[in-house]
């Protein structure tokens, strides 16, 4: 299992690097989120189909776990891939563009390249899902099954909603606050970490302290979302576009978890 982890950051960190070349050249960060998240897909797919380890786990498993990682990089990617294409630059990189001046390669150079063992840490707790030594079918597994639909489902309605809304003519200008945005500001982000829990449901055994270390991934992705690349920048960027609009908006909902205030 060391080996692929090691293999996995290795493979990513120059998927990043190849991502960061792609970006300057067509002049638009977004196309790093693409790369990032089919990149995540197949390389973490692929190490869930390779057999052996200790326990090796059933084949069965292998695969179950290896169509969930590339169930989840399909649906991402290619809503991804298809904003990009079509919408101009992500606000987070346009902001970061506009303020680094000079400097914004090189940072962005740094912020991808520390993906690879990002995708790397996510993971172990895929690695040790497809390496459970349960022979049979369990509830366990069809928990963790659900737990993943639910979360794609979910994030797949956030964006739908946040598209609707923004389609609309009415709501230039607006911050979007109906349906699943009136009570979280990020909705999408909610369901992106509760989706990888799932693979710790799977993981986690008591013959195994060590498949403890599933819960890195969604602790990492919490983390990642909430402090790092995700709410910050983004908020950053829409307090200067909305303003006062927008403050009132952090009032009414929570950044990640839903806020029901008053009810």
């Amino acid at each position: 299992m060391l080996l692929l982890f090691i293999v996995v950051t290795i493979v990513m960190t120059l998927t990043m690097a190849l991502a960061w070349a792609v970006q300057r050249g067509l002049n638009n960060g977004g196309w790093t989120d693409v790369f990032w998240t089919f990149g995540t897909g197949i390389t973490c797919g692929a190490a869930a189909l390779v057999p052996g380890g200790l326990p090796p786990g059933a084949a069965w498993r292998h695969v179950l776990v290896a169509a969930m990682v590339l169930l989840w990089a399909a649906r991402l990617g290619f809503y991804v891939a298809r904003r990009v294409a079509s919408s101009p630059e992500d606000v987070r990189y346009a902001t970061m563009r506009k303020e680094a001046g000079a400097a914004f390669q090189s940072q962005m150079f740094r912020l991808l390249i520390v993906q690879g063992p990002v995708t790397g840490l996510l993971a172990i707790a895929i690695l040790f899902a497809a390496r459970q030594p349960a022979p049979g079918f369990r509830l366990w597994d069809l928990l963790g099954v659900l737990i993943l639909a639910a979360a794609i489902a979910g994030e797949d309605l956030a964006d739908r909603q946040m598209k609707r809304f923004k389609k609309d003519p009415a709501n230039h200008g607006k911050v979007c606050d109906a349906g699943l945005w009136a009570r979280s500001r990020h909705p999408n982000y909610l369901f992106e970490f509760l989706g990888w829990f799932a693979y710790p449901v799977i993981g986690i055994t008591a013959a195994n302290p060590w498949s403890l270390l599933s819960l890195l991934a969604p602790l990492l992705m919490f983390v990642v979302l909430r402090y790092a690349t995700g709410v910050p920048p983004l908020e950053a960027a829409m307090l200067r576009s909305k303003g006062d609009a927008y403050r009132r908006y952090q009032e009414k909902a929570g950044a990640i978890f839903p806020r029901f205030k008053g009810f």
